[in-house]
């Protein structure tokens, strides 16, 4: 890490101080960066307990994202890649979370894993730090992109239900997205005023509607069997007869919605009690989504009726026609459909929330162009408002994307998985290597222990294994049209990255490492 001044670094004394007040290292270190303006945290902690864990339990909205878009595990791997796979997801990114927790509460940082990347990074760290900062605050870009496309296949495939003369254009779909983003960019000028309260409502109805969503489907639909539910894997439908190849790509579905885990890393200047809170929020978060998306998809197969009216059906969402199924009602299953609407809507609140945090501090650190409008925070509302503004108006731009090709916009919102288990692989990583090199820094009041290293060796394994299928794509016979681009778009983010560091990066990025609290022996 000498490649960092020594200016940039922090001393044990101002670690000791940000530990003993319960804050975040974030802007004791800012006030040291070398040659650049001295920055003090202007974000007030205002976010209580409860309301961070409500905020991180709704952000994922899991059993809502992957019953939304179950379609797409229809067409590879089916029953059990759902339900086995559901499993798999939960074990795993809970031992992401875990193995993140233990960073959070040493250093919880809005910045997180590309502050951490720096941190740790056995050399060059304002080279890991920026390419760290491009791949996360792309890959929440994208995902903030993607969850007004969930909204729109639900309104357009309500509209198809009640009205089944109506025939959708793209551009109608790139129309409701451009309202899902708009209403909470502008609501999130004052979201800090009514957070606690929203974040209460959302963690409420985010149980209280699984509860009658599960009940209403055992009570009312007709059920499968258990062969059909656990031991079914679909392999003849999208060409790839590989039984695992179909599992794994199935698997897509229950993997993306309990990704964003790290959503609440990004609110950290703005928890009160950081260090303990931010680190819980995060586990318990993925584990109550893992279980209820988990629960879900065994009640949805085993009360899935009628397979292939569900996989034919014209509204392309699977899950109207379930309902529809169970209840034999259209307004009992506009009911249900809109709740599950309800709760990826208050998600998307949080999400442009947090990503406007992460592109904030990002730019703080000079890692963006403009990086001092983008650093603004309204002196009144006390929120970053130019990056609240930026994020919206890319989700804009890339929704028109939807227009011209479908299976483009579908692989830019499959990007998001790739670049955010990148983002969360490199500062495992350098951690666990420094964990095998007696060379771990000081912890903060969450840590694992003896059981460290072994967890974040298989987060590290299960962020392999998901990585190697996510760019394949979902039809064997490989078109123009099929292809999916998701991988050829990260290797672009990845060349974008490294490009800026070369071309001005190198000169203009600035992040304060915590060098100091590694042991160098």
């Amino acid at each position: 890490m000498a490649d960092l001044k020594t200016s940039d670094l922090m001393t044990v004394n101002d670690i000791d101080e940000a530990k003993g007040s319960n804050s975040s290292i974030e802007a004791l270190g800012s006030k040291q960066a070398a040659g650049k303006q001295e920055h003090v945290s202007v974000l007030e902690r205002y976010i209580n307990p409860t309301a961070i864990i409500n905020f991180g339990f709704t952000l994922q909205a899991a059993w809502e994202a992957s019953g939304s878009s179950i379609q797409f595990s229809l067409l590879n791997g089916g029953p059990a890649s759902l339900v086995y796979g559901s499993i798999i997801a939960g074990i795993g990114s809970t031992s992401i979370a875990i193995s993140l927790a233990e960073m959070a509460s040493l250093d919880p940082v809005v910045g997180a894993q590309y502050r951490w990347s720096a941190a740790f990074a056995p050399s060059n760290a304002a080279f890991w730090g920026l390419f760290q900062g491009w791949i996360t605050v792309w890959a929440w870009i994208t995902a903030t992109a993607a969850s007004p496309a969930y909204l729109s296949n639900i309104v357009t495939g309500l509209a198809i239900f009640n009205y089944p003369e109506y025939e959708p254009q793209r551009w109608h779909g790139t129309l409701i997205m451009w309202g899902f983003v708009i209403i909470p960019v502008v609501w999130n000028f004052w979201f800090r005023r009514m957070l606690n309260t929203l974040e209460m409502i959302g963690g409420i109805c985010h149980v209280i509607f699984f509860i009658v969503s599960v009940t209403t489907l055992a009570v009312l639909a007709e059920r499968s069997s258990a062969s059909f539910v656990f031991n079914t894997i679909w392999d003849e439908f999208s060409g790839w007869d590989n039984k695992g190849v179909a599992f794994s790509l199935g698997m897509v579905t229950v993997t993306f919605p309990i990704t964003a885990f790290d959503g609440v890393l990004h609110m950290s200047d703005e928890v009160k009690g950081a260090r303990t809170q931010v680190p819980h929020s995060m586990i318990l978060a993925v584990v109550l989504n893992g279980i209820m998306q988990t629960s879900f998809m065994i009640t949805l197969m085993f009360c899935i009726g009628d397979v292939d009216r569900v996989v034919n059906t014209p509204t392309l969402l699977p899950i109207i026609e379930i309902y529809y199924q169970a209840t034999q009602s259209k307004a009992a299953t506009n009911l249900l459909v809109a709740m599950i609407a309800m709760i990826l809507f208050i998600s998307l609140f949080n999400i442009f929330a947090s990503v406007s945090r992460l592109a904030w501090a990002f730019a703080r650190d000079n890692g963006l162009p403009f990086s001092k409008t983008f650093s603004y925070v309204h002196p009144t509302l006390k929120i970053p408002i130019n990056s609240l503004l930026l994020v919206g108006g890319i989700c804009c731009l890339l929704s028109l994307i939807n227009i011209g090709s479908s299976t483009a916009f579908n692989a830019l919102i499959s990007l998001p998985t790739i670049a955010l288990y990148l983002s969360y692989f490199i500062p495992i990583l350098f951690l666990a290597i420094r964990k095998l090199q007696n060379r771990h820094p000081k912890y903060g009041p969450f840590k694992l222990g003896r059981y460290g290293l072994p967890i974040n060796m298989f987060a590290m394994c299960y962020i392999i294994y998901i990585v190697t299928f996510l760019p394949f794509p979902s039809i064997k016979q490989v078109t123009a049209i099929n292809m999916n681009y998701a991988g050829p778009l990260m290797g672009a983010i990845i060349i974008i990255a490294i490009g800026d560091w070369f071309i001005s990066g190198k000169k203009r990025f600035s992040i304060p490492a915590l060098r100091s609290t590694m042991s160098d022996e």
